[in-house]
């Protein structure tokens, strides 16, 4: 009876080692890999089933079609072959330099073609339906064109953005997308709206509201931002390089994440996603100080210190929205992880 431990942990060990192989097939070297899925989603015709660790890819010319669902595609994830070697010698990990961080929300009943899968140059085509587009890191070299009817919209920053077929329009919650129609060549900024029926006309619009598409890529950048915290200690602790923002896998959320190269980046929905650098003020405990030169103990100092990250108005940890800075420390409570298997502009600070 004493050996059943070990009996039960061999499974574990087992599955443990088979991770990385079944993960090796996420690596991409295009964009339009289907991160996540819920409901029915079809691939050039064919159901997309989520399985862990495998994920669909879109390639030229494929056409993504939701019918009752929803799908969220990565735009440039990129590669790195010495972030490859170290996935295989560290463990269930995948860690992937990115040129650009994209997620590409796809709403219900929603039609989207494939132009480009290039890295530096990726276009597509939204034929029906409504797509949202949350933009992480988006570098000079890079591009990102969506096409709508003879219309070319191209991202230019970081930022929050959204296109609809019915009614034709471009929404910029923040950010900057320049759009080319009819011989004209438009700048549309954050908090307006340009109507894509062949007049271009521009409005101020509520960029603080939204409807369901709107509130699902809220709770999906949350949940990324909460699977980032690991990821991020991870790369850390791991003393894996990080030169360029990026996609991490995480397999305990059964996702990837986005890792910045620096600093700390506020999601357009208010969410925080840590660099392996900057990670330490989640994980770490308050300094301790000495207090002065004759009495050289070292004592807890609360100006001196610095408070952990406090839970989302939702009471969920590892997140925090930008317009609540932390107060407190928030490690009672745990982080519940998204039911569906398979599977977000903002700035470092």
């Amino acid at each position: 009876m004493k050996r059943l431990p070990g009996v039960l942990a061999l499974p574990a060990a087992l599955a443990l080692l088979s991770f990385p192989a079944r993960s090796q097939n996420v690596i991409s070297a295009k964009s339009g890999l289907i991160h996540y899925v819920e409901g029915r989603v079809l691939l050039d015709g064919e159901p997309v089933e989520p399985k862990p660790g495998r994920f669909s890819q879109m390639r030229e010319s494929s056409v993504l079609r939701t019918e009752a669902g929803r799908a969220e595609v990565l735009i440039s994830p990129g590669t790195s072959t010495a972030l490859k070697d170290a996935f295989w010698r560290r463990g269930p990990w995948l860690a992937q330099s990115s040129p650009a961080g994209v997620f590409l929300r796809v709403g219900e009943n929603t039609e989207l073609r494939m132009l480009s899968g290039r890295i530096a140059d990726t276009r597509l085509e939204l034929l029906s339906g409504s797509i949202l587009i949350e933009c992480a890191e988006m570098l000079k070299d890079n591009s990102l064109t969506v096409s709508f009817r003879g219309t070319a919209i191209s991202i230019r920053e970081d930022g929050l953005y959204r296109i609809d077929a019915d009614p034709p329009e471009l929404r910029v919650y923040n950010g900057r997308a320049v759009v080319e129609a009819g011989g004209q060549v438009l700048t549309v900024k954050g908090g307006r709206a340009l109507a894509l029926d062949g007049a271009l006309a521009m409005r101020k619009f509520d960029s603080k509201g939204g409807d369901a598409l709107y509130r699902w890529g809220k709770r999906r950048s949350e949940y990324i931002a909460m699977a980032n915290l690991s990821s991020a200690k991870y790369l850390h602790d791991a003393g894996i390089g990080w030169r360029s923002g990026g996609w991490c896998w995480n397999p305990y959320f059964g996702m990837f994440t986005f890792v910045p190269r620096r600093g700390v980046w506020y999601s357009p929905f208010g969410y925080r996603y840590f660099s392996p650098r900057e990670v330490y003020v989640v994980y770490e405990p308050p300094r301790r100080a000495v207090m002065n030169a004759w009495d050289s103990t070292p004592r807890y100092n609360p100006n001196l210190g610095y408070a952990t990250i406090a839970p989302t108005p939702s009471g969920h940890s590892g997140t925090v929205a930008s317009s609540a800075p932390p107060t407190t420390a928030s490690g009672s409570q745990s982080a519940p992880l998204p039911r569906d298997s398979g599977s977000a502009g903002g700035r470092s600070r």
